[in-house]
């Protein structure tokens, strides 16, 4: 049994819905409470085990490379100042863990994206992290989805149940329910019109390499472009595909009111600010 050791993260999107923020800064490099957002999942991949991360850029996203890199000057100028904490963390994360870059040269899609890294995945199971989702778990999603993964040996999707109004915005999965928060997918819809359910898949994926040839025979779907959702339809033809309701909170950051609420809920939960800033949104309370 092939352990998961890498992980694609799909980078390359404009970010059109952070508009002008993102005009010159990758959506990625957004501030999320304290970290940039791509550095949240890169630090969720290292503690759900990854050894390799395997990040898909496109043109004007060099500050995501530049953001995992050393910084010589940087560093001195820190290191002159005494500002040893801040030194030792900047330090930390040009340490976090074995990083590639892929350029994706033409924004073609989800799948297309998943696709540009099969050179670099070849014959193994591996995960995918949407750096727009942000999930909060005890035990790392991955890890619970790996359990999955073990005991069935096939993709496993992260599920979650949505509101109706709300299946539109997502790829929605047919399910058999086979255990307790498992289900076995029949099939899957890119945002349809009438939801076969209310189980939306998330930004956490365990994928087989068969998802690569699936991929290369999908044609364009929703909005024009190449949907992982629909190479995961075609896959389905050929091998079972699970979907895990996952225990933990989870934030959608791809839109400029998710990335609010993201922020609020993990700066209360920061070790370092979150007991003053808690104090000052209660003073704020009076005011709403």
């Amino acid at each position: 049994m092939m352990k998961i050791r890498k992980v694609v993260i799909p980078a390359a999107g404009w970010g059109t819905r952070f508009l002008p923020a993102t005009k010159a800064l990758p959506k990625e490099m957004l501030p999320l409470a304290d970290k940039p957002l791509i550095q949240y999942i890169v630090e969720e991949a290292i503690l759900s085990g990854m050894e390799q991360i395997i990040i898909v850029t496109s043109s004007g996203k060099s500050a995501i490379q530049d953001h995992f890199d050393r910084d010589f000057e940087l560093e001195y100028i820190l290191e002159q100042k005494g500002e040893r904490g801040l030194l030792e963390e900047v330090r930390r994360i040009a340490d976090l863990a074995n990083i590639c870059y892929i350029r994706q040269k033409e924004q073609l899609g989800l799948g297309h994206a998943i696709l540009t890294a099969e050179e670099f995945i070849g014959r193994e199971p591996f995960a995918v992290f949407l750096p727009d989702d942000i999930f909060d778990a005890e035990v790392p999603l991955l890890k619970q989805m790996g359990e999955v993964y073990q005991r069935y040996q096939g993709s496993v999707l992260a599920v979650r149940r949505v509101a109706k109004e709300e299946t539109k915005r997502y790829g929605i999965i047919k399910p058999k329910q086979i255990e307790e928060r498992l289900y076995q997918v029949l099939d899957v819809v890119e945002k349809p019109e009438e939801a076969p359910s209310d189980l939306a898949i998330l930004g956490r994926y365990i994928l087989t390499p068969e998802i690569f040839e699936a991929l290369k025979t999908t044609p364009p779907g929703w909005g024009g472009e190449i949907q992982l959702s629909d190479g995961l339809a075609l896959m389905l033809q050929k091998q079972a595909v699970y979907g895990y309701e996952f225990e933990g909170e989870y934030y959608d950051a791809g839109n400029p009111l998710g990335l609010l609420k993201a922020t609020v809920a993990l700066a209360l939960s920061h070790p370092q600010i979150g007991a003053d800033f808690k104090e000052y949104l209660r003073g704020l309370s009076t005011d709403l």
